[in-house]
């Protein structure tokens, strides 16, 4: 049973926190430029407060790690808050009861249920019912649940929105689909392991290399292949381009008010060619990746690929990129390290390199955005909505006992008929 006590601490650990990012030497100059910054963007004052506490890092710690360093006297059961802080859910829940004390939740992304206690009277919460969207925080400590803050109320006719929020969310951090589901975790992780023997069966290797305007197509046969179809010839698929240089791609630069509309356009849409590395990691997932090969010509052929810092910062900054990625490229390439070093200025060992640009994937285990998605019903029901938006046209007049299944789907959707208009007959 949850005693007032317990309530009275928390509240006590936060306010402290509060004051900490407020005060410290080193943090409130961040902090303060942090406020500039979202300010410009309408967040409110305890918004960013939070999300400051709980998502910002200096010199590779996190706020919460600093505060316990830098505060003396802090008691026993304090530090246990805050520890207990450092493992908080940040996600978008869906209200299915309100609670004397709190709510009972269902946490879209990661797909389990919780029942929270609130940390104020819930007469802040007056109007907020069952079947509503909530943006939460909450976080566990002593076997039960508390909320931290919610950011963010959306009504339950704005289901569609809460979905892309959420899928927004998952590609941004894959982790947030299995975090405190291990049934989930194990769950990709044997799909990971079945999908390895799969891949290693149609394509006889763990990678391929092609450029974006086959890479789609080469990604849908083996899909097919793996859900048990026919292994199909790729060969003429696999196409190199006529040179290696990095440049930046207008569509990776698209906002997450469409980000999933357009990613379903796939690499064919866009306009450049460039090559795409498809990556299959045994531990982490499948992985598409842009200028793959580029990268990896980097370490052969320095002076002749072009941008090639930029392309080397392409790939240490892009949080989509493993540590595994890394490591891949870097055991074919003894001069991996020195190259890097040499384009950037500095003087790192391997190690430091990954601690610097990859340190989460270091801390936690992150499966690709691709896998995960896979197994997230956020992202399904989130395709269903797209389709169903999607204008096709009529089908009148088409004989469709006549289309094969693998055939284009005369709709013009630009899928397999399988895939699309012949999926329910």
């Amino acid at each position: 049973m949850v005693i007032l006590e317990d309530l009275k601490e928390i509240n006590d650990v936060i306010k402290d926190l509060a004051e900490f990012v407020q005060n410290d030497s080193v943090v409130k100059p961040d902090f303060e430029e942090y406020l500039n910054t979202v300010g410009q963007s309408g967040m409110n004052y305890q918004s960013a407060c939070f999300t400051y506490i709980f998502e910002r890092k200096l010199d590779n710690k996190t706020i919460l790690a600093l505060f316990l360093e830098n505060t003396k006297k802090l008691s026993a059961s304090s530090k246990k808050i805050v520890k207990a802080l450092m493992n908080s859910i940040s996600s978008i829940f869906e209200i299915k009861r309100v609670l004397q004390n709190g709510f009972e939740f269902n946490n879209i992304i990661n797909e389990k249920n919780y029942n929270v206690i609130s940390l104020v009277k819930m007469t802040a919460f007056r109007g907020m019912g069952a079947g509503q969207y909530v943006v939460a925080r909450i976080f566990k400590f002593d076997d039960s649940y508390y909320l931290l803050e919610i950011s963010g109320v959306l009504p339950s006719s704005k289901r569609d929105d809460a979905l892309r929020y959420s899928v927004a969310k998952i590609i941004q951090n894959p982790e947030l689909v299995y975090l405190d589901n291990p049934e989930k975790q194990k769950e990709i992780e044997e799909n990971i392991e079945s999908i390895y023997n799969k891949f290693i069966e149609f394509f006889g290797k763990d990678e391929i290399v092609t450029t974006n305007k086959f890479a789609d197509d080469i990604i849908g046969m083996f899909n097919d292949f793996a859900e048990g179809g026919e292994k199909l010839d790729f060969s003429d698929k696999v196409v190199l381009p006529d040179d290696y240089k990095y440049f930046s791609v207008s569509e990776f630069n698209n906002s997450y008010d469409n980000f999933l509309e357009n990613s379903l356009g796939g690499f064919s849409s866009h306009k450049e060619v460039y090559d795409v590395g498809i990556v299959y990691d045994r531990e982490l997932g499948l992985y598409a990746v842009p200028f793959y090969e580029t990268f990896n010509k980097i370490f052969e052929d320095t002076e002749n690929i072009q941008n090639a810092k930029e392309c080397v910062e392409f790939f240490l900054n892009n949080d989509k990129f493993s540590a595994n990625i890394i490591k891949r490229v870097a055991e074919r390439h003894e001069n991996f390290t020195d190259v890097v070093n040499n384009l950037l200025g500095t003087k790192m060992t391997f190690e430091e390199l990954l601690e610097k640009y990859k340190s989460r994937y270091l801390e936690n285990k992150i499966f690709s955005s691709t896998t995960v998605l896979y197994k997230s019903k956020a992202f399904s029901k989130t395709l269903g909505i797209i389709e169903e938006e999607s204008e096709k046209p009529e089908l009148e007049g088409i004989d469709l006992k006549k289309i094969g299944r693998n055939d284009p789907c005369p709709c013009g959707s630009g899928k397999k008929f399988k895939k699309c208009c012949g999926a329910n007959l």
